[in-house]
């Protein structure tokens, strides 16, 4: 069977595979969510939805670094990769050990085109479909709820410092987007900026997340020098692109309520 990854990557899977490590957590509850749990054998740390996969399954490290040789143990069909949360150099060493298959998921249609790449990978395109069809309707749902809700500009903070924030071509845009809010940041990916720069400008919102930095409730104080309104959001439902889109949609509509 041959199989092309979200980076145009040829995939060649001599039977189903019945062995799989998950090297990105939002991808890893995906995986269980489409009742594969019994053929996952590898996750990293970070793989902490559902809460119990670490007690039953063997972490081979996280995701930026790997235990090889636990690794090479747990003999994989397939290890399942992400451009952003895993190195080229990774990849590359992993697909000496089994086929490696690396999503790109900048948008939703990204997300639900991986549902798709995962039901037909590993036989089951129903309940994939059936997921993306309910995420594609919250989505919708979510955006008739907020389309007249004045446009305001926000900055999406991922790090203390230095201080870092979501830029443009990534999921986390994307997830500002379809709230109806204006992505203050023009550059791409996650540029480093500061307080100084940022208190020139009229900015509607500050949002801080709860990941990758944990963000507290201590924070919001510093950051009232730049906006009067400044929120703390979970960064699981803005930046994890698989399942957890169907609770994302719904921690949304609160946000706006």
């Amino acid at each position: 069977m041959e199989f092309q990854d979200q980076l145009g990557r040829k995939i060649e899977l001599k039977e189903f595979p019945k062995r799989i490590i998950s090297l990105v957590p939002s991808q890893t509850e995906l995986l269980v969510d489409l009742g594969l749990e019994e053929y996952i054998v590898g996750i990293t740390h970070y793989c902490v939805h559902p809460e119990y996969l670490k007690k039953v399954k063997t972490s081979v490290g996280g995701t930026k670094k790997v235990n090889m040789r636990k690794l090479r143990d747990l003999e994989p069909d397939i290890i399942l990769c992400n451009k952003e949360e895993n190195t080229k150099e990774m990849v590359q060493e992993l697909e000496k050990v089994a086929p490696v298959h690396v999503s790109e998921v900048k948008t939703l249609h990204d997300a639900y085109h991986l549902m798709e790449d995962y039901g037909k990978i590993f036989h089951c395109e129903e309940l994939a479909e059936v997921m993306i069809n309910s995420m594609a309707k919250k989505a919708e749902n979510l955006k008739h709820l907020v389309k007249d809700l004045p446009k305001r500009k926000v900055v999406y903070f991922i790090w203390n410092k230095p201080l870092m924030a979501a830029g443009q071509g990534t999921f986390i845009n994307e997830m500002l987007q379809l709230n109806n809010f204006e992505n203050f940041l023009l550059e791409e990916r996650y540029p480093e900026t500061n307080f100084k720069e940022l208190m020139k400008s009229k900015i509607d919102i500050c949002l801080l997340s709860t990941e990758p930095f944990p963000f507290t409730k201590d924070h919001k104080k510093d950051f009232k020098k730049i906006s009067e309104k400044v929120e703390l959001v979970n960064g699981e439902y803005f930046s994890w692109y698989g399942s957890r889109l169907l609770e994302a949609m719904e921690y949304f509509k609160r946000l706006h309520s």
